[in-house]
């Protein structure tokens, strides 16, 4: 059997794991990563990338169908049509390009690619499985980035009808009806997209309002903008299985209902990827069924760190990254620790979503200011100007503790949102930052204005 030898061994090439391994390669630690599929991850492959993609052209065909009608621009056109695997083919390309972007960069830091499945032996060994030619590895430190897989309910498994993000990700027809269960962000964000394709679109929520996790000011767009697209919506409806004839049975507070739907998308969740390589025979502590670790990442054993979905909420991409980062820089033996004050979330719905730090709920001691998007220039000439910008801040240092806003294109603020809060900004630091005009960052000084007393444009 072949065997290496490496300081750093990685198990898991997405954002979290090709990060960590460029960053220690960058620092010229001896680095090994081990991935089954391409580098990227869920978030490159089956996740952000390609759903964004989705949503792109979705937004693209359903300007067009807006022109084939009567519209205040003056443009007319004639009624078009998608080949959708046309566009799967064009989002696959952009996928093929950034997983080689990523393996490039990975060689460029002399990190390492073992392609093949991996298998814990004990916290310094790992046995690879490839085609028939396993390889063992000895490591001085071991980084677990696992990440996550949907979650599959056990009355609709994942099959022909049944199919989770990942496949709807790749269908090549709009479905003519669509049941999605779960009306979270993954659901929303794709059954909006098929909505604006021309599929005839269900949510089926448990809850009694979409997005649970945001409050209800936030969402109000939101499910305004579902009613105008024709999205039904189930709230407090629970889904059962599949019917004989292959629809989803729905039990609502009106009874039982079947919906007929050709697929049945569920999006009820995501699940730390933790069986079937051995991580279970290591006894790591865990929180629920995430790793518990450290502010270095750090495993309950000697040099073993885990890093990304597999320990805890928030699972984002960017999180994992700071993780990857993070971890790398330890074992290089800079003096480094967790110490983010925010990370930013992004529900790519119609209109988005953005929060960063606290809201109403978790500050209600809090002073709340809100500039609404009617009031913004650039957001009126964008045709869509439902939505705000919304800062929670002391009352008494006027130091911001959470910025949120929802409305078309606020995603590109997330960034200024952040540095706000790690940066400790009061309500007067952003106020009296010029922001360029007309720009929807203008409603951030806006709305710090209005926290202070000064609104100049409402």
């Amino acid at each position: 059997m072949q065997q290496k030898t490496c300081k750093l061994l990685i198990i898991g090439a997405g954002p979290g794991g090709y990060v960590c391994g460029i960053r220690a390669g960058q620092l010229g630690i001896d680095t090994i990563v081990v991935e089954s599929e391409k580098p990227g991850g869920t978030c490159l492959n089956v996740g952000c990338i390609p759903s964004k993609a989705l949503i792109h052209a979705a937004e693209q065909f359903e300007t067009v169908k807006h022109a084939a009608g009567e519209n205040p621009l003056g443009i007319s056109a004639s009624d078009p049509v998608i080949d959708l695997g046309q566009t799967v083919d064009w989002k696959n390309g952009i996928v093929k390009r950034l997983t080689g972007g990523v393996a490039g960069l990975l060689k460029k830091s002399k990190v390492q690619v073992v392609e093949g499945t991996a298998r814990i032996l004990d916290g310094k060994t790992v046995l690879v499985e490839r085609d028939g030619d396993p390889l063992r590895i000895r490591c001085d430190h071991l980084v677990l980035a696992t990440g996550s897989a949907p979650v599959e309910l056990p009355f609709l498994p994942f099959g022909e009808t049944v199919i989770s993000s990942t496949e709807a990700l790749d269908l090549r027809a709009v479905p003519d009806r669509l049941a999605v269960v779960g009306a979270g962000y993954i659901g929303l964000e794709i059954g909006m997209a098929m909505a604006k394709l021309g599929s005839e679109v269900t949510l089926v929520e448990a809850a009694d309002r979409i997005l649970p996790q945001y409050d209800a000011q936030l969402t109000a767009p939101v499910a305004a903008r579902l009613k105008a697209l024709g999205i039904r919506c189930l709230l407090n409806a629970k889904a059962e299985g599949l019917t004989g004839a292959g629809d989803l049975s729905v039990e609502t507070s009106g009874g039982s209902e079947d919906i007929a739907a050709d697929r049945i998308l569920v999006t009820v969740g995501r699940r730390p990827v933790l069986d079937g390589f051995g991580v279970e025979d290591l006894g790591l502590d865990r929180t629920g069924p995430f790793l518990r670790v450290d502010e270095l990442c750090a495993t309950s054993m000697r040099e073993v760190y885990a890093i990304g979905d597999i320990t805890g909420e928030p699972m984002l991409a960017h999180r994992a990254m700071a993780q990857g980062k993070l971890v790398a820089e330890h074992i290089a033996g800079l003096s480094v620790g967790w110490d983010k004050q925010a990370i930013p979330a992004v529900c790519f719905t119609d209109p988005e979503i953005v929060t960063v730090g606290q809201g109403p709920g978790e500050a209600p001691d809090a002073k709340l200011s809100l500039f609404p998007l009617q009031a913004n220039g650039r957001a009126l000439t964008l045709e869509r100007a439902d939505g705000f910008v919304r800062i929670v801040s002391d009352p008494d240092s006027e130091r911001v503790l959470g910025i949120q806003a929802v409305g078309v294109g606020v995603s590109e603020l997330a960034g200024e949102f952040a540095l706000a809060l790690e940066m400790a900004a009061t309500l007067t630091d952003i106020a009296d930052t010029i922001h360029a005009h007309p720009t929807l960052g203008e409603t951030v000084q806006e709305v710090a204005l209005m926290g202070l007393g000064q609104a100049l444009h409402i």
